[in-house]
């Protein structure tokens, strides 16, 4: 069964003006792994998840005045032109990871296909200070499907292709330890298991 998977960042002595410059540097790392760190959309939350969003925008990358909007630093400078404590702000951004296709009694072909990541940047007073437990800024890489493909056969090529996916993630999980001036960082799924014990007994299974 699929899982959500996250990559909570926490940060020393972090102060609500910091979060900008922390997000920007986040997406900067996931752009040298992902080739591109271009933002798809943005929305902005008041007080908790259940508000309506106080402000939305999905950029268009075929027209250059969006696709220049959509660097992180713009985007960022736009959806946040006024922080508020309360606010939680999403970026969406996106990489290609390897995807299983087949059809018509064929064999299972791979191709790179998008994947959306979600970047949230918390105020602390947010969902009655969620940041503590989902971090000052979340990643949210969505379904641990392409880290594990559980649906599918899983010869040496689809071993291959799912180890490729995982690389991402480390690269970029390693990136933000490394560079983004975190003091904490956890990677976690909604069911509480974690990914590399799934992925050892996924591998396990490779004839």
């Amino acid at each position: 069964m699929s899982d959500q998977l996250y990559l909570s960042l926490w940060y020393p002595n972090f102060r609500l003006t910091a979060l900008p410059a922390a997000l920007d540097k986040v997406m900067e790392l996931f752009g040298q792994v992902a080739g591109s760190a271009h933002v798809r959309a943005v929305s902005v939350y008041p007080i908790n998840w259940h508000e309506p969003a106080a402000y939305q925008r999905v950029y268009d990358e075929e027209h250059a005045p969006d696709l220049a909007a959509s660097e992180p630093r713009n985007a960022i400078a736009d959806a946040m032109e006024t922080i508020h404590d309360d606010f939680a702000y999403e970026f969406e951004l996106a990489w290609e990871l390897w995807t299983p296709e087949s059809g018509d009694g064929l064999e299972t072909a791979w191709k790179k296909t998008p994947s959306v990541v979600k970047v949230i940047g918390f105020g602390p007073e947010f969902d009655e200070g969620a940041y503590e437990q989902n971090g000052h800024v979340r990643i949210d890489f969505g379904v641990d499907t392409p880290f594990l493909q559980e649906d599918v056969d899983l010869d040496q090529e689809a071993a291959e292709r799912v180890k490729q996916n995982v690389q991402m993630l480390v690269d970029f999980t390693n990136a933000v330890q490394q560079h983004g001036g975190i003091s904490t960082r956890l990677l976690w799924s909604e069911s509480g298991e974690t990914l590399a014990q799934k992925l050892i007994a996924r591998l396990q299974s490779v004839n």
